[in-house]
């Protein structure tokens, strides 16, 4: 017959077998015979007698078992502290020797604000307990104005919408990006511990690509390579007013080559066909047509392995039609937080 495990029993039993067992060592059999007739281990009657020993009969007594319900080492304000000091600063701001909120520098922030110190495990639950899960950061410029952006969000942009309605005008937001040869995303399987590798050219070229895109759908593009000039700019806004049915309104970011005297005075001749609008700088995440970009490096480039620059550039063409087709995907460029403010 299999005999019971002690540490199977609830917690009276286990109560009850301990004073027992103190009443047989006190009746003169030895902790070994004790052992072996309640069960349990040598070495576990040895504890419960130097308890006894320290404590008398009481120390055998239950105790509340379990981490306490709520138990923390910082009390309300302080969890608050660390929690606004996570999501308005970054470590490197408070002085701290990381970039990224770790476990680690949260742990070194509590113990260097309030002399607490506790187990990164620890860390890990209070994390979770506020809110917090481990996310890959977006990267953003120290000369950004965040008022700029704030008056952009509820004032220009709102104020470009009512503009463009009353023109019957069509708001397309438009990026430049290039592209090269041996740029790489994704994973692949492979045997553990033996990086897969994937054969390709070694040699290195690229191109570049010129784009629009509206939250109605509609993407518009230019594949060229060479550099982006404004020749190469006015080309694509030509095309750009011939594909449209109605006055176009553009969003750009601040390019020199996008403010330049010779695409300036080529605008003021098409005032009739064609506006152009700036993004505050540095803001970036403010514009849809950078989620195309991102998808194009990720599926038209990094996924595949061109032998050439033509073969490259046929590729990205290829992927830019087949989602030019699918106005669906182009809208949800739109679904971003950072730009749903552009969804309307």
């Amino acid at each position: 017959m299999r005999r019971q495990d002690a540490r199977t029993l609830s917690a009276d039993a286990q109560e009850a077998l301990r004073y027992r067992a103190l009443e047989a060592v006190r009746s003169g059999i030895s902790q070994t015979e004790a052992a072996v007739r309640f069960g349990v281990a040598r070495g576990t009657v040895a504890r419960w007698m130097k308890r006894v020993r320290q404590g008398g009969a009481r120390a055998l007594a239950q105790r509340k078992r379990g981490r306490p319900k709520g138990a923390s080492r910082l009390v309300g304000w302080q969890a608050a502290v660390i929690v606004r000091a996570i999501t308005d600063r970054t470590p490197d701001q408070l002085k701290m020797p990381f970039v990224l909120w770790t476990r680690e520098a949260v742990r070194d922030l509590v113990a260097a604000k309030f002399q607490v110190r506790v187990s990164l495990m620890t860390i890990g639950r209070w994390l979770k307990r506020w809110g917090f899960t481990p996310q890959k950061p977006v990267r953003r410029a120290w000369e950004q104005n965040r008022k700029a952006v704030q008056r952009w969000r509820k004032e220009t942009y709102p104020g470009i919408r009512r503009q463009a309605k009353r023109d019957g005008a069509e708001i397309h937001w438009g990026d430049e990006m290039g592209m090269r040869s041996d740029h790489q995303a994704g994973r692949s399987y492979g045997r553990r511990g033996q990086t897969p590798v994937i054969p390709g050219t070694g040699q290195r070229f690229g191109c570049n690509l010129i784009s629009t895109v509206t939250n109605r759908g509609t993407l518009r593009f230019m594949v060229f390579h060479g550099r982006f000039s404004a020749h190469v700019l006015l080309a694509f806004l030509h095309r750009l007013i011939r594909s449209a049915r109605r006055t176009v309104y553009v969003i750009l970011d601040r390019h020199p080559v996008h403010r330049s005297v010779t695409v300036q005075k080529w605008l003021a001749r098409r005032t009739a066909h064609i506006r152009l609008f700036w993004l505050p700088p540095y803001s970036p995440e403010l514009n849809p047509d950078e989620n195309l970009n991102n998808d194009v490096k990720a599926n038209a480039v990094g996924r595949r392995r061109p032998t050439d620059r033509r073969d490259m550039m046929a590729d990205v063409r290829g992927y830019l039609r087949s989602t030019q087709k699918q106005p669906h995907i182009v809208k949800q460029y739109f679904h971003a937080p950072t730009v749903q403010y552009a969804m309307d």
